[in-house]
């Protein structure tokens, strides 16, 4: 299902095919692999194969956000439902290009209203690496507290949340 979301400076759009290219590149940029991790995508055939595998999984929603002005992609806002939590998380990754503009704050909150649009009553939570400053410091611009810190495959993480009922 393809959605559409709009803010003052930048345009919303579900994730499709032809965004392969960008996602090539956003995977492979120094934030991504230092915070988020390797997917092992080199090629534009793998980049349509890892756009293609989101695209079929219900519980992964990926938002590519671009300026009005400006049809290139920035950055990306994710929503995902992981097996290991309770509720789903929101995530987001731009271009190095594109960082410290306020654009990922900007296309995050928008998810986040329209999140709690769908359900009022919606939890949102984030994952993050201790050492991810940026991401920490973003998340807690958007309301989201720090619950607890937990390991997943080895690795030690900070988990956020918020619910809107408290806001």
């Amino acid at each position: 299902m393809q959605q559409h979301l709009q803010t003052a400076r930048l345009r919303l759009a579900s994730l499709t095919a032809d965004d392969a290219a960008f996602i090539l590149e956003l995977l492979n940029t120094p934030g991504w692999l230092k915070f988020i991790g390797d997917r092992n995508v080199r090629t534009l055939k793998e980049a349509a194969a890892y756009v293609k595998k989101i695209m079929g999984n219900a519980a992964v929603r990926y938002w590519v956000v671009r300026r009005l002005t400006d049809p290139a992609p920035l950055g990306i806002i994710s929503f995902i439902k992981r097996d290991d939590l309770d509720y789903p998380d929101i995530g987001f990754a731009f271009l190095p290009a594109h960082a410290g503009q306020g654009y990922a704050f900007e296309a995050a909150t928008a998810v986040m209203s329209h999140i709690h649009k769908e359900d009022p009553r919606t939890q949102i939570l984030a994952v993050t690496v201790k050492t991810n400053r940026k991401s920490i410091r973003l998340l807690e611009k958007l309301g989201l507290q720090l619950e607890k810190e937990m390991t997943r495959e080895g690795e030690d993480l900070l988990l956020y949340t918020t619910a809107f009922s408290r806001r």
